[in-house]
């Protein structure tokens, strides 16, 4: 899908008078119906849903002059030239396949925001994977910052990519992090320097198959002018690497928890090291920070410390502002977040483990759990991460609509591991898990909230969900 009709001789994009449809409301489509509409751009809006948020949403559009279309997501309006759509709107959709009939150009978001830049616009540092997004990206910008670097978080953060690019604040360079779904719909994209943390099946429903899920990941990659950051312990991630049409001299750096070898980063005897970015790599090494430096410091979190470094380098950062930015660092709340000791049992808070790559890293950081799991397994299987997991068990306690999933698997894998099944969605139901996580576990233990399941069959959403953890925890505490 090209540009279209869309371009000007100037090379910015004239939308003046032209007829845009954004596809879907919410942080991503305001702005974009609002941006365009300034650009003297004929917009319609239409959106599946027509709930009281979407027609507020819609009340806003309207007083300035744009058309909303409420519960009507599938019909392409007649006159249209570009459609722009919000990430999570699936390709299959009929307004889709009516553009591509039609000769339609879609563009996501970032798309959007990526041609809306300015000719001194920031270079774009951007960060996609499975599992780690948002620290990785949160990491980044505080070295970046700690470089006195101008920078943001944006993108799937949470921060809209329009609104960091076309706000009145100028930035050095932005932290981006990018999803699978923006990806796909950001075929333009150039990234100075991009990292793939890892891949592992999810979010198929929507890609179709795992072929098409690694290959949006992949786009990330395309004409990278620095670097390509991968990681060593994911030959999937090298391989995008491979595949990636990049800008002549921009080169291949991995990231290990082991020694690294020559253009990667890694780390020896409690030391992250540099032998990428520094003079004679074959033979040279540079101390950047040291693993205590991070917050937690569980494997996964090293690894995300690992890949904000690589982007950070590759920009030019000196080691010193990796080190001061990964010293300041915190990361957000439901992230192997510590709520609390009890009786020398240390409660942590993972919610944010939403599938079973996310959890199988959460759980490889203790040594003795009592694993609180379940929610909505959204296809996933879980004899892999039992079998992986199991000698780590002392107790698992199970919740959620697809809890009995778990269950099975752990009576295959680790039969031995004692199981409660609590057949409850109520508001009580946490506090009796954690009850019960409590009387398996012994001192030395650690309890690990890590559903490796969504959690909207019984919770709003994560963050909520590891709120009832910790209230839970907090209740029996006292």
């Amino acid at each position: 899908m090209g540009s279209g009709q869309v371009t000007s001789t100037s090379g910015l994009f004239d939308f003046q008078g032209k007829h845009v449809t954004v596809a879907g409301l919410g942080v991503s489509g305001v702005p974009a119906a609002k941006a365009l509409h300034a650009r003297s751009a004929v917009v319609t809006v239409v959106n599946d849903g027509d709930d009281a948020r979407a027609r507020e949403q819609a009340a806003e559009l309207e007083a300035l002059g744009i058309t909303v279309r409420l519960g009507d997501g599938s019909s392409l309006p007649e006159g249209t030239e570009l459609v722009v759509t919000a990430p999570g709107w699936q390709p299959g959709k009929p307004l889709f396949r009516a553009a591509e009939q039609a000769g339609v150009p879609v563009w996501g978001d970032v798309e959007l925001a990526w041609r809306l830049r300015g000719p001194d616009a920031a270079p774009w540092l951007a960060v996609t994977g499975t599992n780690g997004k948002t620290t990785t990206v949160q990491m980044l910008a505080s070295i970046l910052k700690a470089a006195g670097l101008r920078t943001a978080a944006v993108g799937n953060i949470g921060v809209s990519l329009l609104d960091a690019v076309l706000g009145e604040e100028e930035y050095d360079v932005l932290a981006v992090e990018l999803s699978s779904y923006q990806l796909h719909w950001a075929p333009s994209l150039r990234a100075h320097s991009a990292a793939v943390l890892n891949l592992a099946p999810d979010h198929l429903d929507w890609h179709g198959s795992m072929e098409a899920y690694a290959r949006d990941k992949g786009r990330i990659y395309e004409g990278n002018k620095v670097a390509c950051v991968y990681n060593v312990a994911d030959k999937a991630t090298e391989d995008l690497v491979r595949e990636a049409d990049v800008e002549e001299g921009c080169r291949a750096i991995g990231f290990t928890l082991g020694a690294p070898g020559p253009s990667q980063l890694g780390v020896v005897d409690g030391i992250l090291v540099d032998r990428a970015f520094v003079e004679n790599r074959q033979k040279n090494a540079q101390e950047l920070a040291e693993v205590s430096d991070i917050h937690p410091p569980a494997p996964h979190n090293i690894a995300n410390a690992l890949a904000a470094a690589a982007l950070a380098r590759a920009f030019g950062v000196p080691a010193t502002a990796v080190r001061d930015g990964l010293r300041a660092f915190r990361p957000d709340a439901h992230r192997i977040a510590h709520v609390a000791d009890l009786d020398g049992v240390a409660y942590v808070d993972d919610s944010k483990a939403t599938n079973t790559h996310a959890a199988e890293a959460s759980l490889a950081a203790y040594e003795s759990i009592v694993w609180i799991a379940g929610g909505l397994a959204k296809g996933a299987t879980f004899d892999e991460l039992v079998a992986k997991s199991a000698k780590r068990l002392r107790g698992a306690v199970l919740i959620g609509a697809d809890r009995a999933l778990i269950r099975d698997a752990l009576a295959r894998h680790a039969p031995e591991v004692p199981v409660v099944d609590l057949d409850r969605t109520d508001t009580g139901a946490m506090l009796q898990a954690v009850t019960e996580a409590r009387r398996l576990a012994r001192p030395g233990d650690t309890v690990l909230l890590a559903p490796a399941c969504a959690s909207m069959d019984m919770f709003t959403n994560y963050n909520q969900r590891g709120d009832a953890f910790a209230a839970a925890v907090r209740e029996l505490g006292a």
